[in-house]
């Protein structure tokens, strides 16, 4: 218990370090001739990655206990929707047309916290989190490349897949009893439904429900 304390304020500490210390990007893609909300959805993604992914990545090795996570998440929800709430947005990574990052927080820590306690394979409750971390954050950049705003595009969803479905069956193979397919069309699922948002529902939400589902479903059923 001791030990997991101590990571949890370790990890949060590096989360909070990204989240302020990629402020300097933000004006290297502004002097570089990026719109303003070009440069943000850049540092959101990188935020995305390496803010939420790292520690998600670090937690199998160093939790016991994915309690730690579910509080790391529901912290950082607070905090990001606080910033909205009393308007004092962090404008690097920020937006006021959603506070889907605050989402993307409170999904992360309630999809790994529901999956390990459920199926006490850690290393599987983490996938769909990287889904959004690292697959979201990819199709993002994608995106943001070729269309110069926040939109949403097939071609995202196919740089999604190129790495979702790799992790998908790497950490189904993990697993007891090993589902290396299933993890394959949870990858292929998260990446289907990262296009879509229904007002508050935004994608985050719909690609942690979605893939936990068939990870879920997989479990139960056994391999394939």
């Amino acid at each position: 218990m001791p030990s997991d304390f101590y990571w949890f304020v370790i990890l949060g500490i590096w989360s909070i370090l990204i989240v302020f210390g990629i402020k300097p990007f933000y004006h290297y893609l502004r002097r570089q001739g990026s719109e303003h909300m070009v440069a943000v959805y850049y540092n959101r993604k990188v935020a995305h990655m390496l803010a939420g992914g790292v520690p998600i990545i670090a937690a199998p090795m160093v939790f016991d206990d994915p309690f730690w996570v579910l509080i790391g998440g529901i912290l950082g929800c607070l905090g990001l929707a606080l910033t909205h709430l009393t308007d004092r947005r962090l404008w690097w990574m920020q937006t006021d047309q959603n506070m889907n990052d605050a989402s993307f927080a409170l999904m992360l820590g309630i999809s790994v916290y529901a999956i390990w306690e459920y199926s006490n394979e850690p290393w599987l409750a983490i996938l769909p989190s990287l889904y959004m971390a690292f697959g979201d954050g990819v199709t993002g950049i994608i995106r943001n490349k070729m269309f110069q705003k926040r939109t949403k595009s097939a071609w995202g969803n196919v740089g999604m897949a190129i790495l979702c479905l790799p992790l998908g069956y790497f950490f189904g193979q993990l697993a007891e009893p090993e589902i290396p397919l299933w993890g394959l069309i949870s990858g292929v699922v998260a990446s289907y439904v990262e296009r879509y948002e229904f007002g508050f529902i935004d994608d985050n939400i719909l690609i942690v429900l979605f893939s936990s589902l068939v990870l879920v479903i997989g479990l139960n059923i056994g391999p394939i």
